[in-house]
């Protein structure tokens, strides 16, 4: 199977692209905030942004190198591209949407998406979920070397979200060609792909497995981006080889990372427990606070208490009859307690 390496720059408005990456079969998820230059580094491997240097290169072909004076130009690099809108021609059918880019019969991928129904139909008539499996069939139809998605989940409303995100995991795992994801939701990208490359400002922060990032986050940005806790606080030495970080309420935490001066404190949603009083536990950290908000996802609930949020199970909740305004202690290990740096 090919292997996709690139390094090159390119200059955007208010900073520059400039990455080096590496990435075989499989999919790695470009992760970050909207304008860190994600969409930038896709259109780039496609060949419809010329980099100010660098090289692209899938197995032994080169597709772009400044040096060298070669960059081919889109219709010769083997790309697959799902752009964000899909990108469908609204004026054919889904069948002359796919056999367009086709270099055989449409047929077989009309059925391998579970589309062939909607052969006759045209894209203003699917829905969102049906305007992507047709984006997707297009793009697998040219028999690509890189599949590029750009943001294959944002248009679709959060009910078919979770239910076509299923299906695009399990489809990308049985292609196995080398892909790029594009998304700022890190939670598509953590079950989407089995790395993540954090990428903000055109530099790439952080990469390895989802729940790398989530256990040791490289930055505030990396902590808040996987929908982990994020406290300011002051941090010290204190006994025992543990680091004693005094937040901003007044609580003082403790944490095995090294840390001194201000700092963010990084825990886990899930790291966190709730309990009307301290348990007995070797948990060494614990706050109390009034509960401030209970918001249900699916089995789960996310409990806001003080500056933290927990993650318990549904049943959890029930069982403890948690409700608003009541007072109970979050309690977290020093072991999960992140330290990371803040500018």
């Amino acid at each position: 199977m090919d292997t996709l390496r690139l390094d090159l720059s390119v200059p955007l408005r208010a900073f520059s692209l400039d990455l080096t990456l590496e990435a075989g079969a499989g999919t790695l998820a470009l992760a970050g905030p909207s304008g860190a230059g994600k969409t930038t580094l896709l259109r780039a491997l496609a060949g419809l942004v010329r980099p100010a240097r660098g090289r692209i290169a899938v197995g032994e072909d080169v597709w772009f190198d400044a040096a060298r004076g070669i960059d081919l130009p889109p219709e010769r690099r083997s790309v697959g591209f799902v752009f964000q809108d899909y990108a469908l021609f609204p004026h054919l059918t889904v069948e002359e949407n796919v056999a367009y880019a086709a270099r055989a019969g449409a047929a077989a991928l009309l059925e391998r998406f579970g589309i062939a129904d909607l052969a006759r139909a045209r894209p203003g008539e699917l829905s969102g979920g049906e305007r992507q499996r047709v984006a997707l069939a297009r793009a697998l139809a040219r028999e690509p070397r890189l599949l590029l998605l750009d943001e294959p989940m944002a248009a679709l409303d959060a009910h078919t979200r979770a239910h076509v995100r299923g299906e695009l995991r399990a489809l990308l795992r049985d292609l196995g060609l080398p892909t790029l994801l594009v998304t700022h939701d890190f939670e598509d990208a953590a079950a989407l792909a089995p790395r993540v490359a954090v990428l903000v400002r055109g530099r790439l922060v952080q990469e390895g497995r989802p729940e790398e990032l989530v256990a040791a986050p490289a930055d505030a940005f990396v902590a808040a981006l996987t929908g982990g806790n994020l406290v300011p606080g002051v941090a010290c030495p204190s006994a025992g080889g543990l680091t004693e970080v005094t937040l901003e309420s007044g609580s003082v935490v403790y944490s095995t990372d090294a840390g001194t001066g201000r700092v963010g404190v990084a825990i886990a949603c899930w790291d966190v427990t709730v309990a009307r009083e301290a348990p007995p536990d070797s948990a060494l950290n614990h706050l109390r606070a009034p509960i401030a908000s209970l918001a249900p996802l699916g089995n789960r609930v996310r409990v806001r208490v003080g500056p933290l949020t927990a993650e318990v199970t549904a049943a959890s909740a029930e069982r403890l009859a948690l409700t608003e305004g009541e007072s109970v202690v979050a309690s977290f290990k020093a072991t999960a307690t992140r330290l990371v740096p803040l500018s």
